[in-house]
């Protein structure tokens, strides 16, 4: 399969290359995001594709279900989504942070298997411990579906909350400079859900 990526290459610098050259050229001296995207690494989800973005627009970082640790355990755990947090707000100075969750999602399905289930992969149970909270507050919905809509939605809300631990990000929150932003996006539809802070709910983007 590793053909298909080398092919992809060259039509890319024979296709997409050359009909974005004027904007590439312009992208060499730098970049100015206007958005940090914090998303899920699941191979589905294409952050580009989902908002229409073009290169030089969207800074990303994708993880296992698109945590942001809280600043209290930082302790040189998880410095990696950190330090990327800290350049697109401090240095970058994006306008937005955009958590985007997704339906049928591997690593919040991974909270509730058995222990045993996880041994041979430490380092995604270490990861997953951040949202034990998450897990814990759905635990006792015994409809696997519902709970998987629950959890996959709950979990963006503590993203945000958790953004909100970093002072650098509360403070151009709290002056106007810097948006939070929640979705859910459906796979199988593309149907993407806004988080309402006031209202506590997603809300279909229509």
């Amino acid at each position: 399969m590793s053909e298909k990526l080398f092919s992809g290459v060259l039509n890319f610098k024979k296709e997409d290359f050359e009909v974005h050259k004027d904007l590439f050229e312009e992208l060499k001296e730098g970049q100015k995001p206007h958005t940090f995207y914090v998303g899920c690494s699941d191979s589905r989800i294409v952050p580009n594709l989902i908002t229409k973005t073009m290169p030089g627009e969207v800074f990303v970082v994708r993880n296992i279900a698109n945590i942001v640790p809280p600043q209290e355990i930082n302790d040189g755990t998880y410095k990696c989504t950190a330090s990327i947090l800290e350049y697109a707000v401090k240095y970058l100075e994006v306008d937005n942070i955009l958590v985007c969750g997704h339906s049928n999602c591997g690593g919040l399905k991974a909270l509730f298997y058995p222990p045993e289930k996880l041994e041979a992969l430490p380092n995604v149970k270490k990861w997953l411990e951040i949202i034990d909270d998450v897990k814990e507050a759905v635990i006792d919905i015994e409809d696997s579906k519902l709970r998987e809509w629950e959890v996959e939605q709950l979990n963006i809300i503590k993203q945000l909350d958790n953004l909100m631990t970093y002072p650098f990000v509360k403070e151009r929150v709290e002056s106007g400079k810097l948006n939070l932003i929640g979705w859910y996006y459906i796979i199988e539809t593309g149907e993407v859900y806004n988080y309402n802070k006031e209202k506590n709910e997603f809300e279909l983007i229509n």
